[in-house]
């Protein structure tokens, strides 16, 4: 680029800062709710679902009082349904996708008639894997996935038709095909940006989503029944967690549109990529990386709470003042995501002989909101979300960190279907909310007067 062409560069970059710049005051005085949020931290209203449901806390006059959190899955506590596929030695994620899509909890025979609907499905089409996938690989796993959800558009012989008919066989497709397409995107990625060889393993049908992923990424195709138990507990748990998160809102907000479902659900995609959203877990590992690079002894609790005091203090890290992975947006004394994942976590710690990191991240439990009250002046309660062990659990796995937010979107696309479905039979309406301008009127210039 020549110097006339930067110069002209840094103009156009100047002008698009400053021109869109608006007065935080300004927000203030139109009383807006930025990022839909109340000012008391809770979320505008702007909808109604029957599938999801996220209790952190409980109003009295105005007044957020902690409580335990729950998490709700078509009116059923998640407690109450890992309890029972762990109790019976099954996994539970073709379950919870059934009952979040069809808002009912399936007969064993059911059950049996989905899991066998999903494992023939799970084939990507004719062409697809070389074509979509290996001639353009990506860097990013989470723009492969969009884009490979964007080009099932053209291989689906009726892909704009709203029926509910028709999105429900396009739902069941893409629950089925979501972790083909982000194994064999990390295939690519490995093989084209990474040297490594390159190894594509067809899905197989009698397995479930988790032990398919599991299968699909290793190159001996190995996995323990634990280590797919705990896969799947996760898919269980990220699989929904409400309307009003980012990703799901986008689907409802696309979907308003009347537009086709590929196009709805790569809109979730690009919102999941977010580190503000999906990818919050890697801040988690970046963090506890940093943790234990300057941290000699781990079970010095005294030595912990020193190096997460210099963290908060701005001192340490990525100098936010921020421990990542504790505290949540509605979530208060804790977050059942969390409890569940780090119950089964211990036992996969204790087979894989990494239960000294595992009781790292419980001091920095116990001791990080004691240090962050204290800090902040305080008594607000935080509990560690399920990102602070999410990360962890696939470290354990062995899966790579490009894959930690591609599994979370394998998770939701159960939910994000649900809210699609939900959205064409109920809502019926565009969604278009309102942005006042505050710039005023100002006069066109003639070309010779500028």
């Amino acid at each position: 680029m020549s110097i006339e062409d930067r110069t002209y560069m840094e103009r156009l970059i100047s002008l698009a800062e400053k021109n869109n710049y608006i007065e935080p005051a300004l927000y203030e005085k139109y009383n807006v709710k930025r990022g839909l949020r109340n000012s008391d931290g809770t979320g505008v209203l702007v909808g109604l679902t029957s599938i999801g449901e996220v209790h952190g806390y409980i109003l009295d006059e105005g007044e957020r009082i902690p409580d335990q959190g729950r998490l709700l899955y078509r009116g059923i506590d998640v407690w109450e349904i890992v309890k029972n596929f762990q109790e019976e030695g099954r996994f539970g994620f073709e379950e919870v996708s059934y009952l979040l899509v069809f808002g009912e909890l399936p007969s064993r025979q059911e059950l049996d008639d989905f899991c066998r609907l999903l494992g023939e499905n799970r084939n990507l089409p004719d062409g697809f894997v070389e074509d979509m996938i290996l001639k353009a690989p990506s860097n990013d796993i989470m723009n492969k996935l969009a884009r490979s959800v964007l080009a099932s558009y053209s291989y689906d012989k009726n892909p704009d038709d709203l029926s509910i008919k028709n999105v429900v066989r396009q739902t069941i497709e893409l629950i089925a095909r979501f972790p083909v397409m982000v194994a064999y995107g990390y295939q690519a990625k490995a093989h084209y940006h990474g040297n490594q060889s390159l190894y594509i393993h067809m899905p197989q049908k009698e397995l479930s989503t988790a032990e398919n992923f599991l299968y699909m990424i290793r190159p001996d195709n190995q996995y323990s029944r634990l280590e797919a138990e705990l896969l799947d507990l996760s898919l269980v748990l990220h699989a929904e967690h409400g309307g009003g998160n980012n990703s799901t809102f986008a689907v409802h907000v696309v979907s308003s549109t009347g537009t086709d479902i590929y196009s709805v659900i790569a809109s979730a995609v690009g919102s999941l990529k977010g580190p503000k959203h999906g990818g919050a877990n890697i801040k988690v590992m970046e963090m506890m990386d940093d943790i234990k690079n300057n941290v000699k002894d781990w079970s010095d609790e005294e030595e912990v709470k020193y190096y997460l005091n210099k963290i908060l203090n701005k001192e340490a890290f990525d100098r936010q003042g921020l421990i990542y992975g504790l505290g949540h947006a509605v979530y208060t004394l804790s977050d059942p995501r969390a409890v569940l994942l780090k119950a089964k976590a211990a036992e996969l710690a204790k087979e894989k002989n990494m239960e000294e990191e595992f009781d790292l991240y419980l001091t920095i439990e116990k001791v990080g909101p004691e240090l962050f009250a204290s800090k902040k002046g305080n008594e607000k309660i935080i509990a560690p979300n399920v990102d602070f062990y999410s990360g962890f659990v696939y470290k354990m796995l062995d899966i790579p960190v490009e894959l930690y937010t591609p599994i979370f979107a394998i998770a939701r696309i159960s939910g994000w279907c649900a809210h699609l479905l939900e959205e064409l039979v109920s809502g019926g309406r565009i969604i278009r909310p309102a942005y006042k301008n505050v710039i005023g009127k100002r006069k066109y210039i003639p070309m010779e007067q500028r």
